[in-house]
């Protein structure tokens, strides 16, 4: 799985499925770098609520447009399939995650294989927050059942350069994954990290006494 695909000294065209902008930036100019000319792939029911799902793709699309200089293709966002397939797995965040991650790379390989490219990747690999085996396991999976070649790159080493060049360019950077569940989560460990640092500066206050 993730073979170089590249022919040495030609770009090859390969279909890159985006989850938003900032998660884009580092997989494009690494891809680029191997020898593939990405297109990206835009295919995400799961992000709600709808604003937020407009204002990432806004994004993803101005980034593109501005400063990439790559194409971007709007597939299909079947959000009653989210919600009947993803949806009832609620809190079970593997679970939930996996047939979200299945469900959005199967559009975006059914997008790159009608449009005739045969290699695909994801930004999915760039977020240290995403189950980076369990996402490479259904790349290579449903690419194959599309007659596709996975390009399966571990890109997590790149996300602070992403997070910092996405913070130059003043990009619009969420802090949830997409889903409804997903913010909930967010939400909950941001509390409990702003509880535990209280904690630590009053353990602090106290050894100083």
């Amino acid at each position: 799985m993730g073979a170089f695909c590249a022919n040495k000294g030609q770009l090859r065209p390969l279909a890159l499925h985006a989850c938003c902008g900032p998660c884009s930036l580092e997989p494009l100019r690494l891809l680029r770098e191997q020898g593939f000319e990405p297109t990206i792939i835009w295919t995400n029911p799961n992000i709600q609520p709808a604003a937020e799902h407009d204002l990432r793709l806004a994004t993803l699309r101005a980034w593109a447009d501005d400063v990439a200089h790559v194409d971007v293709i709007v597939a299909g966002d079947d959000r009653e399939a989210w919600e009947s397939g993803v949806a009832p797995h609620g809190f079970d965040r593997r679970a939930r995650c996996r047939a979200c991650y299945a469900l959005r790379l199967a559009e975006a390989c059914r997008a790159a294989a009608d449009r005739g490219f045969s290699c695909i990747s994801t930004t999915l690999a760039v977020s240290p927050y995403q189950l980076f085996e369990d996402c490479g396991e259904l790349l290579a999976k449903t690419a194959a059942a599309h007659g596709l070649e996975p390009v399966w790159r571990d890109f997590r080493p790149f996300y602070p350069e992403a997070t910092r060049k996405s913070r130059e360019l003043e990009m619009y950077r969420q802090n949830y994954c997409g889903c409804r569940f997903s913010a909930a989560e967010a939400a909950i460990e941001r509390h409990e990290a702003r509880d535990e640092r209280k904690r630590q500066r009053e353990d602090r206050r106290a050894a100083a006494c």
